[in-house]
């Protein structure tokens, strides 16, 4: 017995730039069938687009994460090379110490590969599978043309409302198709279009052919580095261009990676297609195809709505920006970071064990009627409302944040009263993100998880507030 759909959530950065403004840039653009590609924010990465995803799928799932009992997340992009990406996602959603975890990277096809892997869970078991990537190409390149950024997850369980009744894969020696060397953060491909395109079609192909089920899909969501390579395998899937279209996310949101087959399904979901197909490709190369019967839950983000000039755009990209200045900033040891991890990463404030009122961080004695460190640990449900606010413009940055604010420009400082699990609110500082306006005193705010800033290689990240509302 393998494991059914429960829920799948969807998230794209805020932030997007048009193939005009780049074809305008460089008097041409290399990413075929493309409009725009979104763009992560400054404080922004592969683990934290995520947790976005993974917060959204749980959601539809109607699924706590202390229920998960394995996590499965698949990149290309991880924030490390060498460091499990999974510990700290599986710290930003509360999973429990003994949740089980994988990491796939290496190839774009880790997100469909992390889907199938995941079905052959035992029973009971509840399986929550992430796929997140931002590729980045050299400036002038096709790669870099086509690359976007997104993430999508899916929620495996028993009892779930869809099934995958068959699924296979490909593998088809083809060096030199997509490759990032060793060392190295940006990816190349030798631009051979023939031999691209073979490689392309012999292992999709491959995958779909050895597949069981019945093919004739209400939508098919298909990976490949450009916009048009999935139309030109049209044959070679069995399915015609409108089924492709039906759950493609390339055009709007570019080359995501490992991502987009998920991020495909998410939008065949939305869209009401309850008989899906879904194709995960890598270079090198390997494909994983799978079909899918059944209705899905889904919560999705993936409007874009902060358009980017250029140099905006090389900016927020950290291009042309200048690092963390001399001297650096407001030094926090990584194990005294570590210690407040429950704090940063999931708002767990202490309540008096006398008067009930809340304190956060859950130290020292309390502020209403000051009996010592007696706090039973609550965890606060993410939401509050702005007391006091302001925006930090350019030189008014506290160091650690100036590489921040020379990519994302101005940034928003709030008081927030955050609100208890039972009633009360307590105070804190947080940035604001995904505004670039002061908010006003009472406006609402949800909390997310952004990079904070990174000191001696190791990135910190911790909770901030966005507006509750923001139009997404």
């Amino acid at each position: 017995m393998t494991l059914e759909l429960a829920g799948v959530g969807a998230y794209a950065p805020q932030t997007y730039v048009t193939a005009e403004t780049i074809r305008e840039a460089w008097g041409q653009f290399g990413g075929d069938g493309i409009q725009q590609t979104s763009v992560t924010g400054a404080d922004e990465d592969t683990l934290t687009m995520g947790y976005e995803a993974a917060t959204r799928a749980l959601s539809a799932a109607d699924i706590d994460a202390e229920a998960v009992t394995t996590l499965i997340f698949g990149t290309t992009t991880p924030p490390n090379e060498e460091e499990s990406a999974t510990a700290r996602l599986a710290s930003f959603l509360g999973l429990t110490d003994d949740v089980a975890t994988t990491q796939l990277t290496g190839s774009a096809n880790a997100g469909v590969n992390g889907l199938t892997l995941g079905l052959d869970a035992g029973p009971g078991e509840t399986v929550l599978v992430v796929a997140s990537d931002a590729p980045l190409g050299a400036p002038d390149s096709d790669v870099e043309h086509a690359a976007g950024a997104g993430a999508a997850a899916v929620v495996l369980s028993e009892g779930g409302t869809a099934v995958v009744t068959d699924r296979a894969t490909h593998t088809a020696t083809y060096p030199g198709t997509r490759f990032r060397p060793a060392g190295e953060s940006e990816t190349r491909s030798l631009g051979v279009t023939q031999y691209d395109r073979q490689a392309y079609r012999e292992t999709v192909s491959g995958a779909v052919s050895e597949l069981g089920a019945d093919t004739d899909v209400d939508a098919a969501a298909v990976g490949g580095p450009d916009g048009k390579l999935p139309y030109r395998a049209t044959s070679e899937l069995g399915v015609d261009a409108e089924t492709i279209q039906a759950g493609a996310t390339v055009h709007e949101l570019g080359d995501t990676g490992a991502a987009m087959p998920l991020l495909g399904l998410a939008k065949a979901l939305d869209n009401g297609a309850d008989h899906i197909l879904v194709v995960g490709y890598g270079s090198g190369s390997k494909a994983t195809a799978a079909v899918i019967d059944g209705s899905v839950p889904t919560e999705s983000d993936r409007d874009g709505t902060v358009e980017l000039s250029y140099g905006e755009y090389l900016r927020i990209r950290g291009v042309v920006t200048p690092g963390e200045p001399d001297g650096g900033g407001a030094y926090v040891s990584v194990p005294s970071w570590r210690r407040t991890l429950p704090q940063r990463h999931r708002l767990v404030a202490g309540q008096c064990a006398a008067c009930e009122s809340l304190a956060f961080p859950p130290e020292g004695a309390c502020s209403s009627c000051g009996t010592l460190d007696s706090y039973e640990l609550v965890a606060l449900p993410g939401t509050g409302t702005v007391e006091a606010a302001t925006v930090i413009g350019q030189g008014g940055a506290p160091p650690e944040f100036v590489e921040q604010q020379a990519r994302d420009g101005s940034y928003v400082s709030a008081v927030v009263a955050l609100d208890g699990p039972d009633g009360g609110t307590v105070s804190a500082p947080m940035q604001v993100v995904d505004t670039d306006e002061k908010p006003a005193i009472g406006d609402a705010l949800t909390a997310t998880i952004r990079r904070v800033y990174t000191q001696e290689g190791v990135t910190r990240y911790g909770t901030k507030m966005r507006p509750a509302d923001n139009g997404r």
